[in-house]
Protein backbone atom coordinates (compact mmCIF):
# COMPACT_ATOMS: atom_id res chain seq x y z
CA UNK A 1 0.00 0.00 0.00
CA UNK A 2 1.21 3.09 -1.23
CA UNK A 3 0.13 7.31 -0.82
CA UNK A 4 -2.86 7.60 -3.49
CA UNK A 5 -0.85 10.59 -5.67
CA UNK A 6 -4.09 12.09 -5.74
CA UNK A 7 -5.80 12.59 -2.72
CA UNK A 8 -5.08 14.65 0.61
CA UNK A 9 -6.12 13.20 4.28
CA UNK A 10 -7.60 15.36 7.08
CA UNK A 11 -5.48 16.10 9.64
CA UNK A 12 -2.63 13.73 8.19
CA UNK A 13 1.35 14.80 7.92
CA UNK A 14 2.77 12.73 5.03
CA UNK A 15 6.24 13.51 5.82
CA UNK A 16 5.54 11.62 9.42
CA UNK A 17 2.54 9.46 9.03
CA UNK A 18 2.63 5.94 8.05
CA UNK A 19 0.79 4.92 4.37
CA UNK A 20 -3.07 4.62 4.96
CA UNK A 21 -4.66 1.25 5.55
CA UNK A 22 -7.47 0.22 2.38
CA UNK A 23 -10.32 -0.54 3.54
CA UNK A 24 -11.99 -3.18 1.18
CA UNK A 25 -15.62 -3.33 3.13
CA UNK A 26 -16.88 -2.89 6.74
CA UNK A 27 -19.98 -5.16 8.97
CA UNK A 28 -20.94 -3.94 12.21
CA UNK A 29 -18.37 -2.76 14.64
CA UNK A 30 -15.88 -4.26 12.26
CA UNK A 31 -13.21 -3.26 9.43
CA UNK A 32 -11.49 -5.42 6.89
CA UNK A 33 -8.81 -4.23 5.33
CA UNK A 34 -7.56 -5.31 2.02
CA UNK A 35 -4.90 -7.93 3.08
CA UNK A 36 -7.72 -9.44 4.86
CA UNK A 37 -7.06 -8.30 8.59
CA UNK A 38 -9.70 -7.58 10.28
CA UNK A 39 -10.34 -4.57 13.12
CA UNK A 40 -12.53 -3.68 15.84
CA UNK A 41 -13.61 -0.12 14.77
CA UNK A 42 -13.36 0.87 18.49
CA UNK A 43 -13.98 4.81 17.64
CA UNK A 44 -16.93 4.54 15.40
CA UNK A 45 -14.79 5.70 12.25
CA UNK A 46 -14.48 9.41 14.08
CA UNK A 47 -17.92 9.22 16.42
CA UNK A 48 -20.13 8.90 13.40
CA UNK A 49 -20.79 4.94 12.85
CA UNK A 50 -23.84 4.87 15.42
CA UNK A 51 -25.25 1.71 15.12
CA UNK A 52 -21.98 -0.77 13.04
CA UNK A 53 -21.18 -0.33 9.77
CA UNK A 54 -23.58 -1.74 7.05
CA UNK A 55 -26.34 -1.45 9.42
CA UNK A 56 -29.40 -3.50 7.35
CA UNK A 57 -32.37 -0.98 8.64
CA UNK A 58 -30.50 2.42 7.28
CA UNK A 59 -28.94 0.54 3.74
CA UNK A 60 -32.76 -0.03 3.04
CA UNK A 61 -34.26 3.23 4.05
CA UNK A 62 -31.90 4.51 1.89
CA UNK A 63 -32.45 2.45 -1.14
CA UNK A 64 -36.08 3.20 -1.16
CA UNK A 65 -35.61 6.52 -0.87
CA UNK A 66 -33.25 6.60 -3.47
CA UNK A 67 -36.01 4.92 -6.26
CA UNK A 68 -38.00 7.51 -4.89
CA UNK A 69 -36.62 11.38 -5.07
CA UNK A 70 -32.86 11.13 -4.21
CA UNK A 71 -32.71 15.60 -4.30
CA UNK A 72 -34.41 18.71 -4.58
CA UNK A 73 -33.78 21.85 -4.02
CA UNK A 74 -35.00 22.83 -0.60
CA UNK A 75 -35.39 26.97 -0.92
CA UNK A 76 -38.68 26.23 -3.02
CA UNK A 77 -40.04 22.64 -2.55
CA UNK A 78 -40.79 20.45 0.62
CA UNK A 79 -40.60 16.69 0.80
CA UNK A 80 -41.97 13.91 3.61
CA UNK A 81 -38.54 12.69 4.90
CA UNK A 82 -37.59 15.67 5.81
CA UNK A 83 -40.76 17.45 7.22
CA UNK A 84 -40.86 13.71 9.38
CA UNK A 85 -37.58 14.06 10.39
CA UNK A 86 -38.49 17.62 11.87
CA UNK A 87 -41.44 16.54 13.56
CA UNK A 88 -39.82 14.14 15.33
CA UNK A 89 -36.15 15.76 16.16
CA UNK A 90 -38.35 18.64 17.75
CA UNK A 91 -40.57 16.65 19.99
CA UNK A 92 -37.35 14.77 20.95
CA UNK A 93 -35.42 18.04 22.03
CA UNK A 94 -38.14 20.37 22.60
CA UNK A 95 -36.51 22.67 20.16
CA UNK A 96 -39.61 23.48 17.45
CA UNK A 97 -37.73 24.37 14.30
CA UNK A 98 -34.85 22.66 12.27
CA UNK A 99 -32.49 24.08 9.77
CA UNK A 100 -30.52 21.52 7.66
CA UNK A 101 -26.66 21.94 6.89
CA UNK A 102 -24.32 19.34 5.62
CA UNK A 103 -21.72 18.58 8.41
CA UNK A 104 -21.04 19.49 12.43
CA UNK A 105 -19.13 22.56 11.74
CA UNK A 106 -21.74 24.33 9.69
CA UNK A 107 -23.98 22.62 12.32
CA UNK A 108 -22.67 25.56 14.49
CA UNK A 109 -22.16 28.06 12.15
CA UNK A 110 -25.78 28.00 11.44
CA UNK A 111 -26.39 28.01 15.44
CA UNK A 112 -23.71 30.85 15.22
CA UNK A 113 -25.30 32.44 12.52
CA UNK A 114 -28.85 32.33 13.92
CA UNK A 115 -28.21 33.73 17.31
CA UNK A 116 -26.02 36.60 16.00
CA UNK A 117 -28.61 37.65 13.60
CA UNK A 118 -31.70 37.25 15.94
CA UNK A 119 -30.32 39.91 18.36
CA UNK A 120 -29.57 42.24 15.30
CA UNK A 121 -33.57 41.61 14.17
CA UNK A 122 -34.63 42.67 17.64
CA UNK A 123 -32.31 45.85 17.56
CA UNK A 124 -29.76 44.84 20.15
CA UNK A 125 -25.85 45.42 20.32
CA UNK A 126 -25.65 42.19 22.46
CA UNK A 127 -22.18 41.63 20.38
CA UNK A 128 -20.35 39.16 23.31
CA UNK A 129 -19.97 35.83 22.52
CA UNK A 130 -18.56 32.95 25.14
CA UNK A 131 -17.10 29.80 24.94
CA UNK A 132 -15.12 27.27 26.81
CA UNK A 133 -11.28 26.89 27.29
CA UNK A 134 -10.53 23.47 25.39
CA UNK A 135 -13.89 23.98 23.45
CA UNK A 136 -13.59 22.76 19.54
CA UNK A 137 -16.72 23.49 17.53
CA UNK A 138 -15.79 22.73 14.20
CA UNK A 139 -13.20 24.31 10.97
CA UNK A 140 -15.20 26.26 9.51
CA UNK A 141 -13.50 29.95 10.16
CA UNK A 142 -16.84 30.50 12.62
CA UNK A 143 -16.66 27.33 14.40
CA UNK A 144 -12.72 27.54 14.69
CA UNK A 145 -13.02 30.95 16.23
CA UNK A 146 -15.38 29.57 18.96
CA UNK A 147 -13.20 26.99 19.69
CA UNK A 148 -10.18 27.29 21.65
CA UNK A 149 -6.70 28.36 20.09
CA UNK A 150 -4.66 25.43 19.18
CA UNK A 151 -2.19 23.60 16.55
CA UNK A 152 -5.23 23.13 14.56
CA UNK A 153 -5.97 27.05 14.49
CA UNK A 154 -2.57 28.71 14.60
CA UNK A 155 -2.51 29.67 10.80
CA UNK A 156 -5.44 31.45 11.30
CA UNK A 157 -5.58 32.64 14.50
CA UNK A 158 -5.38 36.55 12.73
CA UNK A 159 -8.61 36.02 10.84
CA UNK A 160 -10.37 35.08 13.70
CA UNK A 161 -13.16 37.04 15.71
CA UNK A 162 -12.70 37.40 19.83
CA UNK A 163 -14.54 35.32 22.30
CA UNK A 164 -14.43 35.80 25.98
CA UNK A 165 -13.26 32.29 27.14
CA UNK A 166 -14.45 30.54 30.84
CA UNK A 167 -12.41 27.87 31.96
CA UNK A 168 -14.01 24.24 31.58
CA UNK A 169 -13.93 22.29 35.06
CA UNK A 170 -13.38 18.59 33.92
CA UNK A 171 -13.07 16.12 36.03
CA UNK A 172 -12.47 12.41 36.74
CA UNK A 173 -13.09 9.47 38.73
CA UNK A 174 -11.43 10.47 42.22
CA UNK A 175 -11.05 13.94 41.33
CA UNK A 176 -10.64 16.18 44.87
CA UNK A 177 -10.81 19.73 43.98
CA UNK A 178 -13.68 19.63 41.53
CA UNK A 179 -16.13 21.61 43.25
CA UNK A 180 -13.59 24.61 43.91
CA UNK A 181 -12.83 24.46 40.35
CA UNK A 182 -16.20 24.54 39.25
CA UNK A 183 -17.08 27.63 41.46
CA UNK A 184 -13.99 29.73 40.00
CA UNK A 185 -15.74 28.71 36.92
CA UNK A 186 -19.02 30.02 37.48
CA UNK A 187 -17.70 33.13 39.12
CA UNK A 188 -15.54 33.77 35.94
CA UNK A 189 -18.68 33.23 33.83
CA UNK A 190 -20.62 35.53 36.02
CA UNK A 191 -18.53 38.24 35.54
CA UNK A 192 -18.24 37.54 31.53
CA UNK A 193 -22.12 37.69 31.34
CA UNK A 194 -21.66 41.63 32.98
CA UNK A 195 -21.01 42.65 29.13
CA UNK A 196 -23.83 42.43 27.38
CA UNK A 197 -24.13 38.71 25.38
CA UNK A 198 -25.52 37.28 22.12
CA UNK A 199 -24.59 33.77 22.92
CA UNK A 200 -22.85 31.22 25.19
CA UNK A 201 -21.75 27.84 23.64
CA UNK A 202 -20.69 24.77 25.14
CA UNK A 203 -20.17 20.76 24.71
CA UNK A 204 -22.82 19.46 27.15
CA UNK A 205 -21.36 17.23 29.03
CA UNK A 206 -17.78 16.21 26.92
CA UNK A 207 -15.71 18.44 25.02
CA UNK A 208 -14.92 15.82 22.57
CA UNK A 209 -11.15 16.68 20.43
CA UNK A 210 -10.10 18.43 22.94
CA UNK A 211 -9.15 14.69 24.97
CA UNK A 212 -12.75 13.84 26.21
CA UNK A 213 -12.92 16.42 28.86
CA UNK A 214 -16.25 15.84 30.97
CA UNK A 215 -17.99 17.82 33.47
CA UNK A 216 -20.34 16.94 35.57
CA UNK A 217 -24.02 17.75 35.06
CA UNK A 218 -24.51 19.73 37.88
CA UNK A 219 -21.98 22.04 36.47
CA UNK A 220 -23.59 22.43 33.33
CA UNK A 221 -27.01 23.60 35.29
CA UNK A 222 -25.58 26.09 37.25
CA UNK A 223 -24.00 27.54 33.22
CA UNK A 224 -27.52 27.28 32.13
CA UNK A 225 -29.15 29.17 34.86
CA UNK A 226 -26.92 32.02 34.37
CA UNK A 227 -26.67 32.40 31.12
CA UNK A 228 -30.65 31.94 30.38
CA UNK A 229 -31.02 34.47 33.63
CA UNK A 230 -28.86 37.12 31.89
CA UNK A 231 -30.85 36.80 28.61
CA UNK A 232 -28.31 35.22 26.72
CA UNK A 233 -28.93 32.25 24.22
CA UNK A 234 -27.46 28.76 25.23
CA UNK A 235 -26.03 26.77 21.98
CA UNK A 236 -25.36 23.50 22.85
CA UNK A 237 -23.00 21.83 20.46
CA UNK A 238 -24.11 17.97 20.31
CA UNK A 239 -22.44 17.49 17.31
CA UNK A 240 -20.64 14.68 19.32
CA UNK A 241 -22.73 14.00 22.34
CA UNK A 242 -26.12 13.40 20.23
CA UNK A 243 -27.84 10.59 19.85
CA UNK A 244 -27.40 8.23 22.90
CA UNK A 245 -23.24 8.74 23.13
CA UNK A 246 -23.55 10.16 26.88
CA UNK A 247 -26.43 7.78 27.89
CA UNK A 248 -29.09 10.07 26.75
CA UNK A 249 -30.75 10.58 23.60
CA UNK A 250 -29.29 14.13 23.97
CA UNK A 251 -26.01 15.00 26.43
CA UNK A 252 -28.42 18.11 27.09
CA UNK A 253 -31.49 16.19 28.37
CA UNK A 254 -28.90 14.11 30.75
CA UNK A 255 -27.52 17.24 31.92
CA UNK A 256 -30.91 18.53 32.63
CA UNK A 257 -30.17 21.43 30.80
CA UNK A 258 -32.82 22.98 27.51
CA UNK A 259 -30.48 25.28 25.17
CA UNK A 260 -32.12 27.85 22.99
CA UNK A 261 -30.23 26.18 19.71
CA UNK A 262 -28.58 22.28 19.26
CA UNK A 263 -26.21 22.00 16.53
CA UNK A 264 -26.56 17.96 15.59
CA UNK A 265 -24.40 16.05 12.77
CA UNK A 266 -22.34 12.66 13.09
CA UNK A 267 -24.62 9.94 14.43
CA UNK A 268 -27.31 11.93 12.85
CA UNK A 269 -27.61 9.60 9.83
CA UNK A 270 -26.21 6.57 11.77
CA UNK A 271 -22.86 7.37 9.86
CA UNK A 272 -23.71 6.52 6.22
CA UNK A 273 -24.43 10.00 5.00
CA UNK A 274 -23.37 13.60 5.77
CA UNK A 275 -25.82 15.61 7.14
CA UNK A 276 -26.12 18.36 9.85
CA UNK A 277 -28.93 20.20 11.37
CA UNK A 278 -29.74 22.75 13.74
CA UNK A 279 -32.21 23.24 16.09
CA UNK A 280 -33.85 26.42 16.82
CA UNK A 281 -36.71 27.48 19.48
CA UNK A 282 -39.71 28.94 18.25
CA UNK A 283 -39.02 32.15 19.85
CA UNK A 284 -35.63 32.44 17.45
CA UNK A 285 -37.46 31.19 14.07
CA UNK A 286 -40.07 34.11 14.66
CA UNK A 287 -37.47 36.75 15.21
CA UNK A 288 -37.07 36.10 11.54
CA UNK A 289 -40.56 36.14 10.05
CA UNK A 290 -40.72 40.08 8.51
CA UNK A 291 -41.74 41.86 5.85
CA UNK A 292 -37.93 43.70 6.04
CA UNK A 293 -36.27 41.43 3.11
CA UNK A 294 -32.97 42.09 5.60
CA UNK A 295 -34.85 39.79 8.37
CA UNK A 296 -34.46 36.98 5.99
CA UNK A 297 -32.08 34.07 7.32
CA UNK A 298 -29.89 34.27 4.18
CA UNK A 299 -27.97 30.85 4.79
CA UNK A 300 -28.05 27.25 2.74
CA UNK A 301 -26.16 24.91 0.60
CA UNK A 302 -26.99 22.77 -2.26
CA UNK A 303 -27.69 19.48 -0.83
CA UNK A 304 -30.20 21.05 2.59
CA UNK A 305 -32.45 18.48 3.39
CA UNK A 306 -30.94 15.92 1.46
CA UNK A 307 -33.69 13.02 1.26
CA UNK A 308 -31.40 10.37 1.06
CA UNK A 309 -29.75 11.78 4.59
CA UNK A 310 -33.28 12.06 5.98
CA UNK A 311 -34.52 9.04 5.01
CA UNK A 312 -31.50 7.27 6.79
CA UNK A 313 -31.76 10.26 9.91
CA UNK A 314 -35.18 8.54 9.95
CA UNK A 315 -34.39 4.64 10.31
CA UNK A 316 -31.24 5.83 13.05
CA UNK A 317 -33.66 6.88 15.50
CA UNK A 318 -36.11 4.06 14.77
CA UNK A 319 -32.97 1.97 16.24
CA UNK A 320 -33.01 4.24 18.88
CA UNK A 321 -36.14 4.27 20.01
CA UNK A 322 -36.78 0.62 19.41
CA UNK A 323 -33.84 -0.31 21.52
CA UNK A 324 -32.89 2.63 24.12
CA UNK A 325 -30.75 0.11 26.25
CA UNK A 326 -28.59 -0.13 23.78
CA UNK A 327 -26.86 3.34 24.75
CA UNK A 328 -28.65 3.64 27.88
CA UNK A 329 -26.63 0.76 29.68
CA UNK A 330 -23.50 0.93 27.62
CA UNK A 331 -21.51 2.96 30.52
CA UNK A 332 -22.16 -0.63 32.96
CA UNK A 333 -19.88 -2.28 30.14
CA UNK A 334 -16.98 0.32 30.40
CA UNK A 335 -17.04 0.48 34.02
CA UNK A 336 -15.47 -2.64 34.92
CA UNK A 337 -12.98 -2.45 32.32
CA UNK A 338 -11.98 0.95 33.02
CA UNK A 339 -11.83 0.01 37.22
CA UNK A 340 -8.90 -2.65 36.18
CA UNK A 341 -7.03 -0.03 33.74
CA UNK A 342 -7.31 2.68 36.79
CA UNK A 343 -4.83 0.40 39.06
CA UNK A 344 -1.98 0.50 36.34
CA UNK A 345 -0.01 3.29 37.86
CA UNK A 346 0.17 4.98 34.50
CA UNK A 347 -3.69 5.25 33.93
CA UNK A 348 -4.31 8.72 35.14
CA UNK A 349 -7.48 10.60 35.37
CA UNK A 350 -10.19 7.66 34.21
CA UNK A 351 -13.35 8.97 33.21
CA UNK A 352 -16.82 7.51 31.73
CA UNK A 353 -19.75 9.00 30.24
CA UNK A 354 -21.93 6.26 28.68
CA UNK A 355 -20.83 5.09 25.97
CA UNK A 356 -17.06 7.02 26.13
CA UNK A 357 -14.21 5.91 28.00
CA UNK A 358 -11.04 7.90 28.36
CA UNK A 359 -7.94 8.18 30.91
CA UNK A 360 -4.75 9.45 30.42
CA UNK A 361 -1.37 7.61 29.60
CA UNK A 362 1.61 9.31 32.14
CA UNK A 363 4.10 8.79 29.37
CA UNK A 364 5.20 12.24 28.34
CA UNK A 365 3.19 15.41 28.03
CA UNK A 366 -0.23 16.44 28.29
CA UNK A 367 -0.49 17.14 24.46
CA UNK A 368 -2.11 16.12 21.14
CA UNK A 369 1.30 16.39 19.53
CA UNK A 370 2.46 13.32 21.91
CA UNK A 371 4.07 10.39 19.92
CA UNK A 372 2.60 8.01 22.52
CA UNK A 373 -0.76 7.93 21.10
CA UNK A 374 0.24 6.59 17.23
CA UNK A 375 2.67 4.09 19.70
CA UNK A 376 -0.85 2.93 21.34
CA UNK A 377 -2.57 2.94 17.89
CA UNK A 378 0.35 0.85 16.18
CA UNK A 379 0.01 -1.84 19.19
CA UNK A 380 -3.23 -2.02 19.20
CA UNK A 381 -4.21 -2.38 15.37
CA UNK A 382 -1.57 -5.43 15.85
CA UNK A 383 -3.89 -7.08 18.13
CA UNK A 384 -7.22 -6.41 16.06
CA UNK A 385 -8.14 -3.52 17.11
CA UNK A 386 -8.18 0.58 15.62
CA UNK A 387 -8.21 2.86 18.11
CA UNK A 388 -6.99 7.02 17.40
CA UNK A 389 -5.70 8.49 20.67
CA UNK A 390 -5.92 12.50 21.10
CA UNK A 391 -2.41 12.63 21.71
CA UNK A 392 -1.29 10.73 25.54
CA UNK A 393 -5.47 10.76 25.81
CA UNK A 394 -6.99 7.06 24.88
CA UNK A 395 -10.31 6.67 24.51
CA UNK A 396 -13.03 4.10 23.51
CA UNK A 397 -15.74 5.72 21.70
CA UNK A 398 -17.36 2.36 20.32
CA UNK A 399 -20.45 1.42 17.32
CA UNK A 400 -23.62 0.27 19.43
CA UNK A 401 -23.78 -3.39 18.47
CA UNK A 402 -20.24 -3.87 19.59
CA UNK A 403 -20.68 -7.38 22.55
CA UNK A 404 -19.29 -7.87 25.05
CA UNK A 405 -16.29 -10.12 23.72
CA UNK A 406 -15.27 -7.33 21.30
CA UNK A 407 -15.40 -4.84 24.08
CA UNK A 408 -13.29 -6.93 25.86
CA UNK A 409 -10.88 -7.47 22.94
CA UNK A 410 -10.29 -3.62 23.11
CA UNK A 411 -9.81 -3.25 26.62
CA UNK A 412 -7.65 -6.26 26.22
CA UNK A 413 -5.20 -4.50 23.62
CA UNK A 414 -5.21 -1.58 25.20
CA UNK A 415 -3.69 -3.58 28.40
CA UNK A 416 -1.49 -5.27 26.18
CA UNK A 417 -0.10 -1.61 24.72
CA UNK A 418 0.14 -0.32 28.00
CA UNK A 419 2.18 -2.85 29.09
CA UNK A 420 4.69 -2.93 25.97
CA UNK A 421 5.03 0.89 26.24
CA UNK A 422 6.11 0.76 29.97
CA UNK A 423 8.64 -2.22 29.23
CA UNK A 424 9.96 -0.04 26.88
CA UNK A 425 10.89 2.62 28.78
CA UNK A 426 12.53 0.51 31.81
Amino acid sequence: MSWHPNLWHPTTQVATSPEPWKVVRAQGCQLELQDGRRLIDAISSWWVTLHGHAEPAIAAAIGRQALQLEQVIFANFSHEPAEQLATRLAALSGLERLFFSDNGSTAVEVALKIAWQWWRNQGSERRQLIAFEGAYHGDTFGAMALGDRSVFTEPYDSLLFNVARIAWPHTHWGDADLETREAEALQQLDRALDTPTAAVILEPLIQGASGMRMVRAEFLRSVAERVQRRGSLLIADEVMTGFGRTGALFASQRAGIQPDLMALSKGLTGGFLPMGATLASERLYQGFISTTPEHTFFHGHSFTANPLGCAAALASLDLLQHNPERYQQFEALHRPQLEALAELPVAQRVRCQGTVAAFELNLGANSYLNPVGKQVQRLCMEQGVYLRPLGNVVYLLPPLCISEAQLQQCYSAIHQAIHTLVAEQQ
